[in-house]
């Protein structure tokens, strides 16, 4: 069950002052998910949005020790870090990788599935912002079906995003988890999860970017809420296996009155030029998925 707001740790662990862009959700979502982690952490990460967050050498408004490393090898630090700790008999130090979709879904799949196969322990997280933000909107294999990228200018991105959650499943690894910024107690209560596990364990956060997907810095929570309203974003937990929807999610699947997607599109700017066929063939997908889904929460009862 989710946290009591009152019983969210106090101590803040990302200082005023960041480098992140005004309305950025994943300097939210790193609040929340530093506070639940707390002091005996070690962060590792690759040159992207949050490396920015971080600022530049020797100032940092983070709290915690971090590591910082080359765009395709996340993974691979934080299973030279958790073996370098298990050396030194520190187990109980939690190792969190933090990176985005390009880093994940793109570059750094190889570095993250030989961590995942061998057990590696340690937390990896994707946060999802569908796109390589920190240089100039790329698209990545994260970006959905009809959105516009630098790379994608004309004729919006084709194909629907990778489904990276099934490719984390198929590892068999004992805790996955999805989450944003939005619901702020949901993604606290998650990471508080996660760090009593043991193992791999891979937490993706749908993270809204007011730059990249063309929206007013005031509506980050709003879209990602509608995100969840309409599907786009599932809130759910995998843990051994056993599958199961939380917070809002959950109850969408209840009362069954999840909202079309164009409520979500149409608030910004990047599906612009997205076609009726893109925004049909991206609610079948969403729908699709949320059967699918709704199958594994009932086979898991």
């Amino acid at each position: 069950m989710p946290q009591n707001l009152f019983k969210i740790h106090e101590k803040e662990y990302v200082l005023p002052g960041t480098r992140a862009c005004q309305g950025c959700g994943l300097s939210i979502a790193y609040r929340f998910a530093l506070k639940a982690l707390r002091e005996d952490t070690i962060v590792t990460l690759p040159a992207c949005c949050l490396c920015v967050l971080h600022g530049l050498y020797p100032l940092t408004p983070v709290l915690v020790p971090s590591v910082n490393n080359t765009f395709a090898s996340t993974a691979a630090s934080a299973s030279g870090i958790a073996a370098g700790l298990a050396a030194l008999n520190r187990t109980e130090t939690t190792v969190v990788a933090f990176a985005g979709d390009g880093g994940t879904f793109d570059m750094g799949i190889q570095a993250l599935s030989g961590a995942a196969e061998r057990g590696t322990d340690f937390i990896y997280v994707a946060y999802d912002n569908e796109g390589y933000m920190n240089t100039g909107t790329q698209r990545s294999s994260a970006t959905p079906m009809g959105a516009l990228t630098t790379t994608t200018p004309v004729l919006t991105k084709q194909q629907h995003k990778k489904d990276f959650l099934k490719i984390m499943e198929a590892h068999q690894i004992p805790y996955i988890a999805t989450t944003t910024p939005a619901y702020p107690i949901d993604l606290y209560d998650k990471f508080v999860r996660a760090k009593r596990i043991k193992g791999t364990r891979f937490i993706h956060i749908h993270t809204p970017c007011p730059p990249g997907w063309q929206y007013p810095t005031k509506d980050t929570i709003r879209i990602g809420r509608l995100a969840v309203d309409t599907g786009l974003c599932v809130l759910f937990e995998v843990e051994n296996g056993k599958f199961r929807f939380t917070g809002r999610s959950r109850t969408l699947a209840e009362k069954g009155n999840k909202l079309p997607v164009v409520h979500y599109v149409e608030k910004q700017g990047r599906f612009k030029k997205m076609s009726i066929e893109q925004l049909n063939q991206l609610q079948a997908w969403v729908d699709d998925r949320w059967e699918e889904y709704k199958r594994k929460a009932a086979e898991s009862k």
